[in-house]
């Protein structure tokens, strides 16, 4: 029998309990006016009630069955937007990958888990103390005494989570004073906590717009022309480092906020430019406009309190890193993807999407403007200016007409024949002399060497033995200041040994270097200079780098030594000399976009240099000079580099002339993975047959990684959405050992 249900009393509702579909259910009476695509309610799954997203109304066809009602709403407003959805089911298909992980990537888990109101606890004065007491507690109990200074200094109630911030280790000394009525405990049910994210407080810079020159005005009218029409349209906004970019983007985006408009600005890593986050807030904090940052750092409260000011339109623009993408902002008018190039807008884990792709997607849906920068824009990108028509927009001079750096190239082999000594494989005599130059001109350096810890490797000279990771296809790191090898795969560490473990000769030495060494040597060759390290292994304290970026921008830091995460965003007037330490790290690895990354690497860290007014140097030190990555960068010849690479990915057709699919797969059991891998291709050769072109499998360069080894193979497509349902059909058909996982990953940043 069927049933005769109106449509507009139907829901479909995505369960977020690992159900890969959505259900129907009918929707109470005195819920009709409230729900809304986006809503979460929950809802009866068999004998359970779980929570479930509104994804649409109405259901196919006439019900042959009785429906379930949906039980309750669980917020009042929706907590995604129909765009959204939309871009969830295109993820899905594209990225081939499960809903469920769509979801939790689109909302956050606090959310997901329907977060309600909670009371929260504050501390507050209940008595002054005298001076003769607060003598005695400063001796006596310094915690106690350092809790108390700091609620009589904030003058109002301070919530206990924003104490134990403060004060670690601090519950026992308010407890005490608690007892003792020094301080009286309040409660306040709140709906969500105060939005207090750690980059509220990053650097401020002037809230008056600068005049832009002829070039930038150009740029700027042409996006804010796009945000007029109301018009999906892409511009790559491709800008020499120093031409003043973010300017431009700051133009674009009082242009959208003018006409209504919510904003959305992507960063690589939010936390490693606090600059142009502290420069978006100032100018828009000063015009009353409520900016969320969203990054790794916030808590789970802090994030539920920041997506509900998003939902309810308190706040109109989003600054934030890849996850930001999918901040649920009213009436979406603009989207600015800084350092589009950069390979952290790649996830690594399902769904594997591409932050930049997906956000051109998005805009696509809201009819957006989306803006694309960069300095060294991806071959794909500017590929895309003719192949879809994206929207060049060029910077060629720095602003106030600076002049690019001037670039060193020293060839190491020489270098090692001219001067012995150990440190002269790690840092040249042309450094060298341009560090002490620098020093004595109260001007500032910054070294680069993309690896931690103070060598690559232990090398036995003897017998040859090298420390291996135990659980990796990887050699372990030494790191000198805790004397531990360290797998940088797995985590795993040991402590160094002073024999060698193969023939117990005390001839076990460290070869290579990483930011570590550097620091050393750098320390040795200007012992006057204040040499400071910053990698992943120096900021497990939160805020770290901020703060060492501020010692840098007063001066307190002569020289800068770093990991990649300096390459970025970093603007220092007083810096005039960037030293590259070893050029070669990434160029020769198994992939081909390592040429390209090399260029864009030299590019970016030489940008660094002469951003004041004084004229900047980069020395770069390599065992092959003549490399085109490297003489391309020399003279700043982009449209040189760009040629001959495009030449070269064209006569192998490898992207942007076609996507790849890369296809991994895991498994404890070599023989296993090594088995059902070429099973796979020949089952899938067999299916397809001429629809792609096939590489592998084949074990991965980095074979073994936590135990799991690895084989991949390579799927050459012309068009991803064409070709991969059919691929993923024909998986689902092909049975796989249990043992063995695989997972695709679609327009592959990391090849390893």
């Amino acid at each position: 029998m069927e049933l005769a249900i109106s449509q507009q009393t139907i829901a479909r509702v995505a369960p977020l309990s690992g159900l890969d579909r959505a259900l129907v259910y009918t929707i109470p009476e005195a819920l009709r006016e409230t729900i809304a695509v986006g809503t979460l309610v929950e809802i009866p799954l068999g004998r359970r009630s779980v929570l479930g997203l509104v994804v649409g109304f109405g259901a196919e066809g006439p019900m042959k069955f009785k429906l379930k009602a949906i039980e309750k709403l669980v917020y009042d407003q929706p907590v995604t937007s129909p765009d959204l959805l939309k871009l969830a089911v295109w993820m899905q298909r594209y990225y081939a990958a499960s809903v469920e992980s769509v979801y939790e990537t689109l909302i956050p888990a606090k959310i997901r888990g329907g977060a309600t109101a909670k009371e929260q606890k504050f501390l507050a004065l209940n008595q002054d103390l005298s001076k003769e007491d607060l003598g005695i507690l400063e001796k006596r109990a310094p915690k106690q005494f350092s809790v108390y200074v700091f609620l009589k200094e904030s003058g109002a109630p301070v919530s206990i989570t924003a104490i134990r911030r403060k004060f670690p280790g601090s519950e026992a000394a308010y407890r005490t004073l608690v007892k003792k009525t020094v301080l009286k405990e309040q409660f306040e049910v709140q709906e969500h906590v105060a939005y207090t994210d750690t980059l509220s407080q990053a650097e401020h810079v002037g809230t008056e717009a600068p005049i832009l020159n002829e070039e930038q005005q150009a740029a700027a009218t042409s996006i804010q022309e796009s945000i007029d029409s109301a018009e999906f349209k892409v511009h790559l906004l491709h800008g020499v480092t120093g031409s003043g970019k973010t300017e431009v983007y700051l133009s674009a985006i009082q242009k959208a906020l003018s006409v209504g408009g919510g904003v959305l600005f992507l960063v690589p890593e939010v936390a490693l430019t606090p600059q142009t986050v502290g420069r978006i807030r100032t100018r828009l904090d000063a015009q009353g406009i409520k900016t969320v940052v969203w990054h790794s750092h916030l808590s789970e409260a802090e994030r539920l309190d920041a997506w509900f000011s998003l939902v309810k339109g308190e706040a109109q623009v989003v600054v934030g890193a890849r996850s930001a993408l999918f901040a649920p902002l009213k009436d979406l008018r603009l989207i600015v993807v800084d350092e589009e190039h950069e390979p952290a807008y790649k996830q690594d884990e399902t769904p594997r999407y591409h932050g930049r792709d997906v956000a051109v997607y998005r805009g696509m849906l809201c009819k957006a403007t989306v803006v694309l920068g960069s300095a060294t824009p991806s071959l794909e990108s500017l590929y895309n200016v003719k192949a879809r028509g994206y929207i060049l927009n060029r910077l060629t001079k720095r602003i106030d007409d600076r002049k690019l750096p001037r670039f060193h190239v020293v060839d190491m082999k020489r270098e090692a024949l001219k001067h012995k000594g150990s440190d002269k494989r790690v840092i040249s005599q042309l450094l060298k002399e341009k560090l002490q130059d620098r020093l004595e001109k109260k001007e500032q350096s910054i070294l680069f060497i993309n690896r931690r810890g103070y060598s690559s490797s232990m090398v036995c000279s003897e017998c040859g033995y090298v420390a291996e990771c135990e659980h990796c296809s990887n050699t372990l790191t030494y790191h000198r200041t805790d004397q531990v090898l360290r797998c940088h795969l797995c985590g795993s560490h040991e402590t160094a040994p002073d024999r060698c473990p193969g023939c117990e000769s005390p001839k076990i030495r460290w070869q290579g270097f990483g930011t570590q060494r550097i620091e050393d040597v750098v320390q040795q060759v200007v012992p006057k200079a204040n040499v400071v390290r910053i990698d992943a292994d120096t900021l497990s304290k939160r805020n770290r780098f901020r703060e060492i970026l501020s010692d840098f921008r007063t001066g307190k830091i002569d020289v800068l030594v770093g990991t990649q995460m300096i390459a970025k965003g970093l603007d220092f007037p007083n810096v005039t000399l960037v030293g590259m330490v070893d050029a070669d790290i990434g160029m020769h690895v198994p992939d081909f976009r390592a040429s390209e990354r090399t260029f864009q690497l030299l590019v970016q860290v030489a940008g660094r240099a002469g951003r004041g007014d004084r004229a900047g140097e980069v020395v770069v030190q390599s065992f092959s000079p003549h490399s085109p990555p490297i003489q391309f960068a020399r003279r700043a010849d982009f449209e040189g580099f760009l040629e001959e690479e495009l030449e070269q990915r064209r006569e192998f057709n490898y992207p942007p002339f076609r996507n790849l699919i890369r296809h991994l797969f895991r498994s404890r059991n070599k023989e296993k993975v090594a088995f059902y891998s070429e099973q796979w291709i020949k089952f899938l050769e067999k299916g397809l047959k001429q629809k792609i072109e096939i590489r592998g499998p084949v074990p991965a360069p980095l074979e073994r990684v936590k135990d799991y080894y690895r084989f991949h193979a390579w799927f050459f497509v012309g068009n991803v959405s064409k070709v991969l349902p059919e691929i993923v059909a024909l998986r689902q058909q092909f049975k796989m050992d249990k043992e063995v996982i695989d997972v695709f990953d679609v327009d592959p940043r990391d090849l390893t």
